[in-house]
């Protein structure tokens, strides 16, 4: 009797082993990133912004689509521009899963940015990317809630100033959340595979 219970004892072990082991391999399945993985911050959730049409914009609207979201100003000389160009090659490697990606340029010069100039900015880059805006004063709390650092440059004259800005992406996946941060000059192909691994069910 005892040793039948022994025997008892080893296979309930054995079993409950194997489905810790199991329990632990499914648990321990990370999605692996190139760019810094963010998931789970507590900080730049959402947001409620102003499109370059004159329409308001949160989160929501790009349902299915991951968000690729770059804090800039049109008149930038380099990191902007090299940004948004990148974010159209990334669009390309990913060929017809580039279509679910979706790209948004925050300005951080309401002054000179406006909606007519974005619109033309997003023009040559890509008709689908979107801009967005907003006041300058309800722009210090966005800027706040995303950890963007942004300062106004004095020029020779009032309106040749430039912005000291963050360089770097925010990137959500499909269902809203925050789960990346990519450093401006990462490379296209970089970003290009993590979004792979966003778009993948």
């Amino acid at each position: 009797m005892k040793k039948r219970t022994a025997l008892k004892l080893m296979a309930t072990s054995a079993l409950l082993t194997g489905a810790v082991g199991l329990f632990t391999a499914c648990s321990e399945k990370k999605q692996s990133f190139t760019a810094i993985d963010l998931t789970g911050a507590d900080y730049a959730r959402d947001f409620a912004l102003t499109d370059h049409n004159g329409q308001p914009r949160t989160l929501k609207d790009f349902s299915g689509k991951v968000v690729v979201m770059f804090f800039g100003y049109t008149q930038c000389p380099d990191v902007c521009p090299t940004s948004m160009a990148e974010l159209v090659e990334v669009k390309r490697l990913l060929g017809k899963e580039g279509e679910r990606v979706q790209g948004i340029f925050v300005s951080i010069d309401p002054e000179r940015d406006t909606p007519e100039v974005l619109k033309a900015y997003m023009g040559n880059f890509d008709p689908t990317f979107l801009a967005l805006y907003t006041t300058p004063e309800k722009l210090v709390g966005v800027a706040k809630d995303y950890k963007v650092y942004y300062k106004k440059v004095a020029g020779s004259t009032p309106t040749s100033y430039t912005m000291d800005h963050s360089a770097g992406c925010y990137v959500y996946d499909t269902q809203g959340k925050l789960r990346l941060y990519t450093r401006y000059g990462s490379g296209a192909p970089a970003l290009a595979a993590d979004i792979k691994v966003l778009l993948t069910p």
